[in-house]
């Protein structure tokens, strides 16, 4: 149909229009986020968006984008009047796949004792291998499932899954064949990252050398996949040293697999310094990593992917210093850290809370660290992350006048609608007993 000039309007699937706020983290280029820059998510009042074949065609005020596409009779329309609209949450860190709970093991960190005892006393990840490896593929997926879909109903339309619990050959292909079949059947973005350097098997428990061996040999059939991106390790002391470390992601790059480290979690080991040294994507926890590897961090570019919900759930009293990365141009990036012993969750919007509340981000800052720059610690941000012509329509409504409410109205969920490539994958359920379609 003609506009108001006689131009023809162009056709969309999907229009969204009078959002209160359209927060498009938008025109930040092709490296993270970092320093100053943070404090600039790119709002627009009275925002509207196009989206034709899964993708942004177009986002402004409602005037312009109504001016250039006028809805047909086969488009969604999407009124957000009162709404807050942003970037679908990206998780860049998540052992999402495994079987079975450890909540016995909250009375023991209650009483004191650490995560590295409860370890040593054969549970924390040991407890969680045994239980996913006794499960069938089918069982694993089931649960895993669960947590996928508590995710989305949470804003998340892109997920990083790690490997990790099953410790062998077999059951890590298991755990990496149910997080492909995840990202087949449910409405996410699905990384594949490989992890069997999470702990020490107990049938290798005094043959460390041997498992490392191992590990390497199982690197060739794991890229062979084309599925799985990254190669993780937990550097860390009673686990995997420098020297393992080291070992293990050279053989993952050999075979096109790009390093990821579990850095400086509970001592300051170097792991900062080692992921930007081995050119790491990303070094991951960091609540004990020291000046000098984060600015080598921030030198090489290595995104610092901190996750606050950890630290709450482990009761350290202990946080990653993100004020202090952040002076230092280290890019930022927030993660859930899912996974049944020290960070059972499944909520962004919560760690975006604790990212404020516990680590003094701002909210601007704090949401780029969980879309733009979470998108950037797995590889994505060419495609989502931001609400930009020619990127992947994921995004979220929020029934919230702003994005403020996101961070000053905590212990609910603000997520009203979820989109994933331009279609609506969740309505979750309110006050006013609209049922959850999620």
């Amino acid at each position: 149909m003609p506009d108001g000039q006689g131009q023809v309007a162009s056709k969309a699937d999907l229009l969204l229009i009078h959002a209160n706020e359209l927060v498009t983290i938008a025109g930040k280029g092709r490296q993270p986020v970092t320093g100053n820059a943070l404090a600039d998510p790119v709002i627009i009042k009275d925002g509207a968006m196009a989206v034709k074949d899964g993708l942004i065609s177009a986002v402004g005020s409602t005037d312009d984008i109504l001016r250039q596409y006028a809805p047909g009779a086969d488009t969604v329309v999407v009124n957000a009047l009162g709404k807050t609209v942003i970037p679908g949450f990206v998780d860049p860190h998540t052992h999402a796949v495994y079987a079975g709970s450890r909540e016995a093991e909250l009375a023991k960190k209650l009483s004191g004792v650490s995560y590295l005892d409860i370890l040593k006393q054969g549970g924390g990840i040991l407890s969680t291998v045994k239980a996913t490896r006794a499960a069938s593929a089918q069982e694993l997926y089931r649960q895993s499932r669960a947590r996928i879909r508590r995710m989305i109903a949470h804003g998340t339309t892109t997920v990083e899954i790690k490997s990790g619990y099953g410790l062998n050959d077999v059951d890590e292909m298991k755990q990496l064949q149910v997080a492909n079949r995840l990202a087949q059947m449910e409405p996410i973005n699905v990384v594949n990252t490989f992890m069997a350097a999470h702990a020490w098997p107990e049938e290798f428990r005094d043959n460390h050398e041997g498992y490392v061996r191992l590990i390497i040999s199982m690197i060739p059939e794991v890229a062979a996949l084309g599925t799985v991106r990254y190669c993780d390790v937990f550097f860390e002391e009673g686990v995997f040293d420098v020297a393992q470390s080291r070992r293990i992601l050279q053989a993952a790059k050999i075979c096109g697999l790009t390093p990821k480290v579990h850095a400086d979690e509970i001592n300051d080991l170097g792991g900062a310094a080692l992921a930007a040294e081995i050119g790491a994507v990303s070094a991951e926890h960091l609540l004990k990593a020291g000046d000098d590897g984060l600015r080598k961090m921030a030198a090489a570019g290595t995104v610092a992917v901190l996750l606050p919900g950890t630290a709450f759930s482990l009761m350290t009293g202990a946080y990653a210093r993100a004020r202090d990365m952040i002076a230092m141009g280290v890019p930022v990036a927030l993660a859930t850290d899912c996974n049944p012993g020290s960070s059972p969750t499944e909520a962004m919007p919560m760690v975006l809370n604790l990212a404020a509340f516990a680590m003094r981000m701002t909210p601007s800052e704090a949401l780029i660290a969980a879309t733009l720059n979470a998108a950037h610690a797995v590889g994505l941000a060419d495609r989502v992350g931001s609400l930009e012509p020619g990127k992947q329509a994921d995004f979220v409504v929020l029934d919230m006048p702003n994005h403020l409410h996101l961070f000053y109205h905590f212990g609910t969920n603000p997520v009203e609608k979820v989109f994933f490539k331009g279609a609506q994958v969740c309505h979750n359920v309110n006050i006013f007993g609209e049922e959850s379609s999620c």
